[in-house]
């Protein structure tokens, strides 16, 4: 057994290396991390067991969607049997997202429906793109998911990302 060296690194530190790569292609400033000075959650306004439930995804609907950066909605009866993954970050030597429950549990969340505990299931999941940028994060796509969610007369919003 190796002893463990405490004067090196034993992990990759994300910051160090977004900001090197940012510098080195030549941007003024350093990549700046999204911050948020308030929480933006909030307490449930009624029992979950009386409120709405959306899920959240950031998988595309299908391969061509999956370069578009725009929030979409889908139904969810009947649930997806596949969506596209492939332009995710995850470790796609260790696992795999053919189960699309794994990371969309719509069925699960309609048992719990069924069952009492929570008290509906939207008609829609939405998805949402992944982006460096905060500042369109912020803007233009959590106005456009909530958008989505206010018109399916939603109360909790379940964010399953990739």
């Amino acid at each position: 057994m190796t002893e463990f060296d405490s004067s090196r690194r034993i992990f990759v530190s994300y910051i160090d290396k977004s900001r090197e790569y940012y510098l080195a292609r030549g941007y003024g400033n350093p990549y700046r991390w999204a911050h948020n000075e308030n929480s933006p959650f909030t307490t449930l306004a009624k029992p979950l067991g009386q409120s709405r439930v959306a899920l959240i995804s950031t998988a595309a609907l299908t391969r061509e969607s999956g370069s578009l950066m725009e929030v979409y909605a889908a139904p969810t009866e009947p649930p997806p049997v596949a969506l596209f993954t492939d332009h995710r970050s995850w470790d796609k030597k260790a696992t795999h997202t053919r189960d699309v429950e794994s990371f969309l549990p719509i069925r699960r969340v309609a048992e719990f429906a069924a069952a009492g505990r929570v008290g509906g299931l939207s008609p829609r999941f939405y998805g949402v793109p992944t982006d460096f940028s905060h500042r369109r994060t912020v803007e233009k796509y959590a106005p456009a998911a909530l958008d989505l969610c206010r018109a399916d007369a939603v109360d909790v919003a379940l964010l399953v990302p990739l």
